[in-house]
């Protein structure tokens, strides 16, 4: 049998070593789980969120819907309400378009220019769409409103998050 005796160096040497293992581990579990963590967490119930809009009750004629949902911001959880106009267009398919300019991003309407009565009109300067949601050229807007997709559930509109507009 042979006796291995440490000197007093190298004892020093391995518990620094082992000391500032334990504290570098201590440091970077934290990254590590702020890295890892969202990846493994389960989605809540889709992106799709419901509105008050009954599907039968969708018209050719654009409507405003709103919606409500809530969003976090990191510690911070609040009521969003957002607004989409929907409606049918001619092969009877829904149609939900963003209220929001791609201008300057103010918030269109349907009908309420009175030269153009059938386009959705931006007040701020002027803007002008047509029902489908493309910029009429000559005017501020320089592309389409954006498109939110769209889920039918029991009779009801349930609206995803606005893309944008896919000319045809």
């Amino acid at each position: 049998m042979s006796k291995h005796r440490v000197s007093r160096r190298q004892f020093l040497n391995y518990t620094l070593t082992g000391v500032g293992g334990f504290m570098a581990a201590g440091m970077l579990m934290p990254m590590v789980r702020f890295a890892v963590d969202p990846v493994l967490k389960a989605s809540e119930g889709g992106d799709f969120i419901a509105t008050k809009q009954r599907v039968d009750e969708i018209t050719t004629e654009p409507q405003r819907v709103d919606f409500t949902f809530t969003q976090k911001d990191a510690w911070y959880e609040s009521e969003v309400t957002n607004t989409a106009w929907v409606y049918r267009d001619d092969k009877g398919e829904i149609v939900a378009l963003s209220p929001v300019c791609k201008h300057l991003g103010c918030v269109v309407s349907w009908g309420s220019d009175s030269a153009n009565p059938d386009m959705f009109f931006c007040p701020c300067h002027y803007g002008l769409y047509t029902k489908d949601g493309v910029n009429v050229p000559g005017t501020p807007p320089l592309g389409p409103l954006d498109v939110f997709p769209y889920q039918e559930r029991d009779g009801i509109l349930y609206l995803g998050k606005a893309k944008p507009h896919k000319e045809a």
